[in-house]
Order: C-alpha cells, then sequence, then structure tokens
C-alpha cells in the first residue's frame, strides 16, 4: 500500500496518544489538543481502516527556525519508510511555511534514520528537569 502523509490531517485527541503507547512512550494525553493549537503544523498517516499510524511536528515561534518533535511510526508499520516520507514531508512544509533551519533531538541509534532524511548530524545538548 503506498501511505499518504498528510499536512494538519484531522485527528482526534486520543489518537496520538494511543500511538504514542504502541511505541512504548507515555501517552501525555493531557498534552491534546493544546498541542494542535500551539505547534506550526503536523503531519499524519491513516491506514486502509482509517487508523492513525504516523505521526510528527514542527512548532516554533514562527521565524525562520523550527523544531521537529515526536517522529512516531507505529511498530506494525515500522520499516516500509512511512517515517521517511513523513519526516521529508514536514521539512517540505517547513520550506512553504518559510523555516530556513528545522533541528530536531533523537538517540543516537536513530542517526541513520534522520542522515536518510536528510539531516546532518551534529553536536547538541538537552537540558530537562529531573
Amino acid at each position: 500500500m503506498d501511505y499518504k502523509v498528510c499536512i494538519n490531517l484531522p485527528i482526534s485527541n486520543h489518537e496520538v496518544p494511543d500511538l504514542r503507547e504502541s511505541v512504548g512512550w507515555g501517552r501525555r494525553d493531557k498534552d491534546y489538543p493544546a498541542l494542535f493549537e500551539r505547534c506550526n503544523f503536523w503531519a499524519g498517516v491513516r491506514d486502509e481502516n482509517d487508523k492513525l499510524i504516523a505521526f510528527g511536528y514542527v512548532c516554533g515561534m514562527g521565524l525562520e527556525h523550527g523544531y521537529m518533535e515526536d517522529i512516531i511510526v507505529h511498530p506494525e508499520y515500522q520499516k516500509k519508510g512511512i517515517g521517511v516520507k513523513l519526516v521529508k514531508e514536514l521539512l517540505r512544509e517547513s520550506e512553504r511555511f518559510g523555516l530556513l533551519i528545522v533541528t530536531v533531538t533523537f538517540e543516537e541509534q536513530n542517526s541513520n534514520f534522520y542522515k536518510t532524511c536528510g539531516f546532518e548530524v551534529g553536536a547538541g545538548g538537552v537540558w530537562q528537569v529531573d
């Protein structure tokens, strides 16, 4: 099946938390629908049964720099090119939106995936509350 990536796809509040849970992440139910109101844009992919199987978004101040986050593909659909299609469509939308720089934070074992998507992997840092 050829999966289509849709920008600002209508998504019910429970769908992204369900998808997050499928990959072993915390649900973060309270983040939705606030995320859809605050991010610049998002993208999603649905399967033939209309189930959300992939999701990601770009947020920022709407200036030249955006941040890509929560690139998720349901485990049953991984390794089929859906994640790469999702990220590349988010990058195309970023360019249309006027973003000149998009950053993403990821675990080291995912560096080849992001290189495939067109990112230059470099050093960075993360601060978070314990």
